[in-house]
């Protein structure tokens, strides 16, 4: 295939993704916002992290927000990754800009965890990651599916356990980390 032919198809294709996205932005405008679905994703967006904000371990602040970014970031990528393999969608979207679900990657997921971290800090990280796992993949996730927020089309919620148990896991880690390197100025002789 000559350059010109594959980007006359690359074209047709962002087209089809730009097209399919003003559906998606339509959809959301006259059927999602303010839905009682929506207003459950919005405050399960707002309302955890104004609690994380108030019941945070103050001296442990950066290190759990750190730990809470990794998760974020992995969560919302396996997320996407997901819903691009047709494994799943989500009906109710907070915005329509993101394909994952906000309330579910970028809060639930990472003050869940973080909360988790703090809380009797020295136990088994092995045994809070099963917790947290399946909670959120045997009562997190049906929750969802039960108000259609959440549809699982090639996906099991027993497929979800071991993801969610190694994101714990992983954030766990990150939080334990003794330090940092303090950043020097490169010494030039």
């Amino acid at each position: 295939m000559n350059q010109k032919d594959y980007l006359n198809k690359a074209d047709k294709i962002y087209d089809l993704i730009e097209k399919a996205h003003d559906k998606k932005i339509t959809f959301w405008l006259e059927n999602v916002i303010f839905s009682w679905q929506w207003w459950v994703g919005t405050l399960l967006t707002v309302v955890p992290w104004i609690l994380w904000f108030l019941f945070r371990k103050k001296g442990s602040t950066y290190r759990l927000l750190l730990s809470g970014l990794m998760v974020m970031l992995i969560s919302s990528w396996l997320d996407f990754v997901g819903i691009a393999l047709g494994l799943w969608h989500y009906n109710y979207d907070v915005l329509p800009l993101l394909p994952s679900y906000l309330p579910w990657d970028f809060t639930l997921i990472p003050v869940i965890i973080m909360f988790l971290i703090q809380i009797k800090p020295n136990s088994n990280p092995y045994i809070k990651a099963l917790i947290f796992a399946g909670g959120s993949a045997f009562i997190g996730e049906p929750f969802f599916a039960l108000i259609h927020t959440y549809t699982p089309e090639n996906w099991k919620y027993i497929y979800s356990f071991p993801f969610l148990f190694g994101i714990y896991l992983l954030g766990h880690l990150i939080s334990t980390r003794d330090s940092f390197d303090k950043i020097k100025n490169k010494t030039t002789n």
